[in-house]
């Protein structure tokens, strides 16, 4: 069964240029790699061509891949997101309870996670704690060594 998924505008837009590279430069890049290979002579003892066809056959189940996010993807309107509780396009303005430190994650689907501008997935674990919880509440969140406690200071949709 497949995974719904919520992008951006710019996120999607991000994903579907990523396939159309695939499909357009790589794919015809790795045909031409075993063409040249399969000129080389005897098919039976040439790794050159039997190694194109296993990058072939690795772009293809990436195409794949790419094609079933795309085509499971769906558009937030982040302007009718409820700021109520956190959701995914949330940012969330969180504060740990052990060591005080405060943070501010924007919480996206995977694909689209980048921890260097504070974007973290729905799918991780700080992510999963998240979801659902309103502004005063404590998101307890299982970590290896245990769980971590966040005070959720803050829901906003920028």
């Amino acid at each position: 069964m497949s995974k719904v998924s919520y992008y951006t505008a710019e996120g999607l837009k991000k994903l579907k240029d990523e396939l159309n590279q695939l499909k357009d430069v790589e794919r015809p890049k790795a045909s031409q790699a075993i063409a040249e290979a399969r000129d080389k002579g005897d098919l039976s003892e040439n790794a050159e061509y039997d190694a194109a066809k296993e990058a072939q056959g690795m772009l293809e189940m990436r195409i794949s891949k790419m094609e079933e996010i795309v085509s499971n993807a769906r558009i937030i309107d982040e302007s009718q997101l409820d700021t109520s509780k956190a959701l995914v396009h949330s940012t969330v303005k969180i504060k740990n309870q052990t060591n005080g430190q405060e943070m501010t994650y924007k919480l996206v689907a995977q694909s689209e996670a980048d921890l260097k501008s504070g974007k973290i997935s729905v799918d991780s674990p700080i992510g999963k704690g998240l979801l659902g919880k309103k502004v005063g509440e404590v998101a307890e969140v299982s970590v290896p060594n245990g769980t971590m406690k966040f005070d959720i200071l803050e829901i906003s949709r920028t």
